[in-house]
């Protein structure tokens, strides 16, 4: 309290003193612009003046900044709430894409991708849910936008618009788009990845088989997965080649399509299985059994020696003979069995045809195995067992259809 006091009193002495001294020396001042300004009045009131002014322009300053900077909380055109805005426009922009509210998942989107300066991603989800809303035309537009604001995104922005041109169902443009982004970025993986998805979608074999090499040489897929790709690409190719033509042509087409895969593929079970099934198809028989009996002599595989089984060789029985030849290390192998049975039916040996039929199924229930057996029972005048086997057969080629429900069986 000592101290209050004391200020006090300072200050009524010096407020004392200073009137006094005005009062005694008031002095003078005169600012005078001819015809224009002219002020006249005392020094200490002038200074007063001064004083006063300075001290409301200092109060409106610090007013205006008090309210520029409290505005960023309510004034909703502030930076502070413009990123607020786009913060909330790519959180639930977001969450619409993932939860499939494709209108306001463009909207939101689209309002995040203006207010960022990073708005690739956001312009691909805005494209995608548009694209999902049939709105091909704004898809596109937000695509290139995206390109314009991040030129260096070409390859995110052509990825992402072949995805999109597939969804429309426009695989032409889809493999135009992939194709340019392959030139411009030879080896790129994700390129390379779509590439082959589009054609295995399409169906378009022969465009894959070029793309082999590409896919090997960047490692885009596994090894195991390249071997599967192969083997199946290359299959569907000679099965393709020999529908597009018919008779001699056909052959001669599934022939030269056959000398184009390399002396190591021609050894594939796989592709043997492929080429060797088609010959059957096209009628080749005597040149479908050579070529299976010299891939089984290679090496033996169960597919091969049930398709041996499928063809007519141009000596039913050598080829019988051959077929027994395996018999002695693969024993245990129902499909072969089965060949057995059907070449000893080929050369009308009735009483072994049965046997290996029955060893076939003993081993593994297979319909096929049941459908020839029962063909030769019927005729053999077994017909029970015959509608037996056939029943069999029929449900272990779909087991669903035993639990359909049928009607009473028909009275006497």
């Amino acid at each position: 309290m000592k101290r209050v006091y004391v200020i006090l009193f300072l200050a009524v002495a010096i407020a004392v003193g200073l009137g006094l001294g005005i009062a005694k020396h008031p002095g003078y001042v005169l600012i005078d612009y001819p015809h224009v300004f002219r002020y006249e009045s005392g020094l200490w009131s002038t200074l007063a003046a001064l004083v006063a002014i300075v001290l409301v322009v200092f109060v409106v300053w610090v007013l205006l900044h008090l309210v520029l900077t409290s505005a960023g909380v309510v004034n909703p055109w502030s930076g502070r709430n413009r990123e607020r805005r786009v913060q909330i426009a790519v959180e639930q922009g977001q969450l619409d894409l993932a939860e499939g509210r494709w209108a306001s998942a463009q909207r939101n989107l689209h309002r995040a991708a203006e207010g960022e300066r990073q708005p690739l991603l956001y312009y691909l989800g805005a494209a995608k849910a548009a694209n999902e809303l049939g709105r091909h035309e704004d898809s596109d537009n937000l695509l290139e936008r995206a390109l314009e604001r991040q030129p260096q995104a070409e390859l995110a922005v052509a990825l992402t618009h072949a995805q999109l041109q597939v969804d429309r169902g426009n695989a032409e443009g889809a493999r135009a788009t992939l194709e340019a982004m392959r030139e411009r970025h030879p080896g790129n993986v994700q390129v390379l990845r779509q590439l082959q998805h589009l054609h295995q979608q399409r169906g378009d074999w022969s465009a894959l088989i070029h793309l082999l090499p590409e896919l090997r040489k960047s490692k885009a897929v596994t090894a195991a997965e390249l071997t599967e790709l192969e083997h199946r690409a290359w299959g569907e190719n000679l099965t393709l080649v020999s529908t597009r033509e018919e008779g001699e042509a056909a052959l001669e087409a599934l022939k030269r399509a056959w000398e184009q895969l390399s002396a190591g593929q021609r050894q594939e079970p796989a592709l043997v299985l492929a080429y060797a099934d088609q010959l059957r198809q096209l009628g080749a028989q005597a040149e479908a059994e050579s070529t299976l009996r010299a891939a089984l002599k290679r090496g033996y595989d169960s597919h091969l020696a049930r398709l041996y089984g499928l063809v007519v060789g141009s000596d039913p029985a050598k080829q019988l003979h051959t077929a027994e030849g395996w018999l002695k290390e693969h024993a245990d192998d129902s499909s072969l069995l089965l060949t057995l049975g059907r070449l000893s039916l080929q050369n009308s040996l009735w009483g072994k045809a049965r046997d290996y039929l029955e060893n076939s199924l003993r081993l593994q229930r297979n319909p096929e195995a049941c459908a020839e057996l029962a063909r030769l029972l019927a005729r053999l005048g077994e017909t029970e067992r015959s509608n037996q086997l056939f029943q069999e057969g029929l449900g272990l080629l779909d087991e669903r259809l035993l639990a359909l429900p049928l009607p009473e069986p028909a009275r006497a």
